[in-house]
């Protein structure tokens, strides 16, 4: 035997553990990664090129649908990870006041009925008692 062949025999092909993981793990890809594949898929001309490339790949059509929305988004903001999870909103520097300034109308709406129902409720006394009331008390203007 020739050492080409020595070599063959006495290195070991290292096989991947056949042990599933308990925790099946999201595959995430680079920038780079996505811009690479996007120019390579760019270049296939021919009938069949993409499905080889996206086989040898290991990807599905869908990566480079989405891949290609976010590099006509914007090559840097588009293809970078994105954060998983609820979107966090901007929020208004005024929208707080406002809400205070809400529930400040709000409650003050409230005190402002309560004064009302007690004075009706004044008026309808006095004029059960007879008492007279001049017609500032009752609101009426003169």
């Amino acid at each position: 035997m020739d050492a080409k062949a020595m070599d063959l025999v006495t290195t070991r092909v290292e096989r991947p553990d056949p042990e599933v993981s308990g925790k099946a793990s999201r595959r995430t890809f680079s920038t780079a990664y996505k811009r690479r594949i996007l120019e390579k898929a760019d270049q296939c001309t021919e009938p069949g090129e993409i499905g080889s490339l996206l086989r040898r790949e290991g990807l599905h059509s869908s990566h480079l649908t989405k891949w290609r929305r976010q590099r006509e988004e914007g090559v840097l903001n588009g293809l970078a990870p994105r954060k998983r999870g609820p979107r966090t909103e901007l929020v208004n520097p005024l929208a707080q006041r406002v809400a205070t300034q809400e529930r400040e109308i709000e409650r003050l709406r409230k005190k402002l009925e309560q004064a009302e129902t007690i004075i009706e409720f004044q008026k309808k006394v006095s004029e059960l008692l007879g008492i007279a009331l001049t017609p500032e008390e009752r609101g009426q203007r003169s």
